[in-house]
């Protein structure tokens, strides 16, 4: 029964969170200089009747809270309007910039579960030694590097003056998109590996202190199978939970790095759609970012 009222609470929580994220949204939008028509018709096309059609169709001319109260009916049967600059249906849009934004997710992801966890258990097996140092000083670069700083850096380096890989762009098929994302996704990683790495550490040197290591210890068990079968197994479940939460930030705080180096995914749109003053793409994406 706790677990129950546990995983409500969460759903409760969560519920509210999403409100008051979709209502500080939309509030702020309402109050961005701008108009959205003038920026779609152009000034050529902003006649008056074109005007009047166009904030008829979106019922921009409606009071702030019922535009508010009608978005979120609409959102709760899973329609989020149409695109104030396309035309398209808010949820294509956003279907079509998904994949981009998921594979640089994944990839960056399995760069940190490759690169964090081996380096955190090297590191907590070596404590206080040569390299236990050399990668706690590095995670704590990581930690404190700026994304776009990381990101222009990289593109300097590999893609301009080495011209390892391509600076901009998600090319075309799959090891074609992999290629391209490789920058980006190293970008995205750096921080993540960082937080696995010393989380790896932090849990493998609390589970080496155990009694049971301690007894394995006594009966001459080889090092190597203490700490893969004792301390990497147990040391396990932080180490995933800190991972789903980097996975998820992963996902949805790509906005830099899309930016950055020109990937069309759902990060960049967000960007696009904030300039464009495209309200319902922004109150969509920031939803789901949330």
């Amino acid at each position: 029964m706790t677990i129950v009222w546990f995983v409500l609470r969460r759903l409760a929580a969560m519920v509210v969170i999403l409100a008051i994220v979709s209502f500080l949204i939309f509030s702020l939008l309402a109050l961005a200089p701008g108009d959205p028509v003038l920026l779609l018709l152009g000034p050529a096309k902003a006649t008056p009747e074109a005007i009047a059609r166009v904030r008829a169709e979106f019922h921009l001319d409606d009071p702030f809270l019922q535009q508010y109260w009608s978005w979120v009916g609409n959102a709760l049967h899973g329609d989020f309007g149409r695109s104030i600059r396309s035309g398209q249906r808010v949820t294509e849009v956003i279907a079509e910039r998904f994949p981009v934004t998921l594979l640089l997710a994944v990839y960056a992801f399995v760069l940190t579960a490759v690169i964090g966890i081996p380096a955190g258990l090297a590191s907590g097996v070596r404590r206080g030694r040569k390299l236990d140092r050399t990668v706690t000083f590095t995670s704590l670069i990581g930690l404190s590097a700026p994304t776009f700083a990381v990101a222009v850096l990289l593109i300097y380096v590999f893609a301009i003056w080495l011209g390892w890989f391509p600076p901009f762009g998600a090319g075309e098929g799959l090891g074609d998109r992999i290629y391209h994302t490789t920058l980006p996704a190293i970008t995205l990683a750096i921080g993540s590996i960082a937080i696995v790495s010393r989380q790896t550490r932090a849990a493998s040197m609390d589970v080496a202190t155990r009694d049971y290591v301690t007894f394995a210890r006594a009966r001459a068990t080889g090092s190597s199978t203490i700490w893969r079968r004792y301390v990497l197994r147990n040391a396990a479940l932080p180490v995933i939970t800190v991972a789903g939460l980097v996975f998820a930030f992963a996902l949805t705080g790509a906005v830099l790095v899309e930016y950055a180096f020109a990937l069309p995914g759902i990060g960049a749109l967000l960007v696009e759609s904030v300039q464009r003053l495209d309200l319902p793409v922004v109150q969509a994406v920031a939803l789901f970012t949330a």
